[in-house]
Order: structure tokens, then sequence, then C-alpha cells
């Protein structure tokens, strides 16, 4: 299946709809590495297939003001960034590193709307829809971000035009995403949502320099802090060394400036009520997230402001020795260990599944319950009776049941609104177990073919199509206006 939906081995195998609310960008780019690459390779591959597009990008930004070299400097600096290293050693979220190539594309757009250029709205919606499709906390980063830059790029150019092309931006990136977007949002009353802000990942737990009751994060906490504490320093210090800049491009100084202030801010725990009433800004979860940003400001600021190369190689050097310090005084870069792996693996290979994520459970669920030896279907209570099952895949199950009574079975499965259960063809409707919230399927006397498929909700169906007509006036749109173009010339 080209977008699967459920990931039918979470919570040892009663399943969990992780694929409708993650992003697919990310998992897919690993399922196709995986299908080229050995497993050992492929996070590595990944790693520098991300690195490499995120240095691509700073590259095509920094060359609008920067010569080759330059601006060669600024992408290698920017790909391995602190900030980087730390996703890579120490958090493996690789969605958000996938998600840092999309911000230098983001300036470099906002900077051609604000000087006039046309034509930048739609490559603006596909930065936005491809944003909404890689990581959600670097979305609400980028589309914060946008707001705050389309509100100083038209201060500054007193001009309304540079916020009503964001703003059609936006409306469009969201559509072109809402074959994902759609269903994300709307399904999220059937999950536990509220777990992915609970203790130790809401914002207050987060900020720089913070203390928890749990030593491991703080350990963690500390080192991000550090790390955030050299880049806010460093960024400002690029800043002053790149004043001169000020005269000769105000309004990409000012926004940078400007940008930078915000993302340094909104680490600090003075900023907490922002993070209590700006919408879905919560869901940021880690408040040094916005170091991602941070990161390719400091990265351009560098390159503009520090023109002798013994200095870029000395900040850079400041900052490896505090990853260094980090790793050995710290907290080492990996929690698990060789053997937590091969346990993991081997899991997955006999069929025995993983722990899920609390945040995508189905409501009603309680994974903590669970039995993880129980048969995918039995007979519920002491009635007996004879299953046998013809086919058992992650979205399409398929067995029979013999039956001496009425009676329910309970199925190895987490209950979800899109799964359509069928009884010898009838729709039927099932129930949740008291105790766990596995799935009771009601059966009669005698032989019953049960039927379980994950269907197609109405919100992905439409989200489906409003994609669909959303791209199809995006390419006629952009060919109407390239003929006008060449008509005119």
């Amino acid at each position: 299946m080209f977008l699967p939906r459920w990931a039918s081995l979470a919570h040892f195998g009663y399943g969990e709809p992780r694929f409708l609310f993650y992003p697919p960008a990310s998992w897919m780019l690993g399922g196709v590495l995986s299908a080229i690459f050995p497993w050992t390779i492929v996070a590595g591959v990944y790693i520098w297939l991300a690195l490499t597009l995120a240095g691509t990008s700073m590259f095509a930004l920094a060359r609008r003001w920067l010569t080759r070299r330059d601006a060669l400097f600024a992408a290698v600096f920017y790909a391995v960034n602190p900030y980087h290293l730390v996703i890579v050693y120490w958090r493996s979220s690789f969605a958000e590193l996938l998600a840092s190539c999309l911000l230098p594309m983001l300036l470099l757009l906002l900077v051609k709307m604000a000087q006039g250029e046309r034509g930048t709205a739609a490559p603006l919606s596909l930065v936005l829809a491809a944003a909404w499709l890689t990581n959600i906390p670097a979305a609400l980063m980028v589309h914060y971000s946008l707001a705050l830059l389309l509100l100083v790029f038209a201060w500054q150019r007193r001009s309304r035009r540079v916020l009503w092309a964001g703003a059609a931006a936006i409306v469009l990136g969201a559509c072109l995403s809402s074959f994902y977007l759609l269903p994300a949002i709307y399904e999220q009353k059937w999950i536990d949502a509220a777990q992915a802000v609970s203790a130790g990942s809401r914002p207050q737990d987060n900020f720089l320099f913070i203390h928890t009751t749990d030593p491991d994060h703080d350990k963690f906490n500390r080192i991000i802090s550090w790390v955030a504490l050299l880049e806010i320093a460093a960024t400002f210090a690029a800043a002053w060394a790149a004043r001169r800049l000020r005269q000769a491009n105000r309004t990409l100084w000012n926004a940078l400036l400007v940008w930078a202030l915000v993302c340094s801010a909104l680490m600090f725990p003075a900023t907490a009520l922002l993070w209590r009433l700006l919408p879905k800004l919560a869901f940021l979860q880690f408040p040094w997230r916005w170091l991602l940003c941070l990161s390719m400001i400091l990265s351009i600021l560098v390159a503009l402001g520090v023109r002798r190369w013994w200095m870029r190689v000395a900040i850079y050097a400041v900052t490896l020795l505090v990853i260094a310090t980090a790793w050995h005084g710290i907290q080492p870069p990996w929690w698990d260990n060789a053997a937590d792996l091969r346990e993991m693996q081997d899991n997955i290979n006999d069929g025995i599944g993983y722990e899920g994520v609390d945040e995508y459970t189905p409501t009603g669920a309680d994974p903590s319950a669970i039995d993880k030896d129980a048969p995918l279907a039995r007979v519920e209570g002491p009635a007996q009776g004879k299953i046998q099952v013809s086919r058992w895949s992650s979205e399409s199950k398929l067995f029979t049941a013999e039956m001496p009574a009425a009676g329910e079975l309970a199925l190895r499965l987490f209950p979800y609104p899109a799964w359509r259960v069928e009884v010898n063809g009838h729709a039927v409707t099932t129930k949740a177990q008291p105790d766990t919230g596995q799935m009771l399927v009601p059966v009669e006397a005698g032989t019953n073919r049960v039927q379980v498929n994950f269907v197609r909700t109405w919100d992905r169906k439409l989200g489906a199509w409003i994609t669909a007509l959303t791209a199809w006036l995006l390419v006629l749109w952009m060919v109407l206006a390239r003929n006008r173009e060449t008509q005119t010339a």
C-alpha cells in the first residue's frame, strides 16, 4: 500500500493509527532507502541525504548575496551546525532533520516576494506543503516564522501586497497537503492526542536550564541548553559583525535580527504565557526546537558578517568543543545498547511487536493492561469455539469462527472508527473490552466468516480530492502565467 495508515505491530500487535498522524515524508523516504540499501546503513544514508539537502538549500539562499566560495561555507556550516549534530547523535529526530532544508527556501522566497518578484506565491506554497508533510513541529515553526517575516517585510515596505501573497501561499500549502492534513486534524478526537504534551513533554518542562524530577531529562536539557546559549551568543555576535549589511540591505538584516530575537526569547521561561496562548504552539513541546530556525539564521549571518576564515574556523571549533564536552561530561549520545536493538529487531521479525506511542493510542484503549501473548482472536468468556485465521495483515483481517452459541470474539486489535467489521457479509457494531479496550466482535451460533478492513473515511476522501484539485489548478495557473510572460517578452 502506497500510504499505510495502521501500524499493526505497535502496542505489541494491538496497533495504532500512527501513519494517519505522523507526516509521511520521512518514513516514506526511509522505506525507499531500506529497499535499496542494507538496514545497517539506511540511517547513515538518510542522515547524509538530509544534511546534503539542507546544505544545498542554504547554498541557494547564500548565493543571492555571497560569492560561490562564501556561499559554500554557509552551506557546510548549516549542514553540520551544532543543533543538527544534537539531532543526529542524541535525538534521532529524522523528520525534523529533513525539514531543515525548507527554512533557507522559506527565507529566499520571502525576500524575493518582499522585493517585488512575481511568481513566488506558488513555490512558497510548495515549501509550506512540504513542511506539513515532513514534521508537524517544524511546520508550526515554519508558519509562525512566515507570519513574523511577512509582518516585518510588509512594515518595512509599507505594502500589504506581501501579506496577501503570503496568505495565498498559506492556503495553497494547506490545500496541497490536505490529503494528510485534513484526516490528521479531523481524527484527532479518535486518539489520545493530549498525551503529546504530557509531563516531561510540555513546554514548561523544557525551557533552557529548567529542572524537573527526571535526572535523565535534566541531563539532556543541560546539553541542549548550553548548545542553545552558544548559538544565541554566536548569532548576535555575527549580527553585530554583519551590521554593515544594514546599510546595503536593511530589509534582510532587520528581518534576520527580529527572527533571531523571537527564536531566542521563546526558549526561556519568560515567554511561558505565549506558549499557552498562541494556537497550537504548545505542540512544539520543546522550546529549544527553535534552534532549527536559529541555526539557519546563525549560518547566514556568520557567512555575511565574519569574513576572515580563521575566525569562521574558530567559531565552528568552539561549537564542536561544546558538543564534545557534553558527549563526555554530561550524557553520551546513545541511550539504547546493542542488546536493546537486537531485542526490538527480534520482536519485529517474530511478529511480537513493540511499544506504541501514547498520543497515537485509540481513545479508550489501555496499552498497559494488554496481554502481549494473546492470540489474534479468541472467544470472550467461558464459551468454546474454533477459530481459523486466513489473513491477518496490517489493514485487512479475515477468519472464521465456529461457535456453539452466540457470543463475542476478542481480537488482538484496538478499535478505531475506520475499522469496518462484517460478519457473514453484514456490517456489525463492535464494542471495546472494558479493561484493555481491545475490539470485541459479536457473532452468532454456527459458522461466522469475519472480515475486518481499515476503510477510507470521508475525511480522507475529501482531503485527497482537495489535494488533487489544488495541484491541478496550481499547474494550470503556472502554465498560464508562463504563457503570459512569453507573450509579453
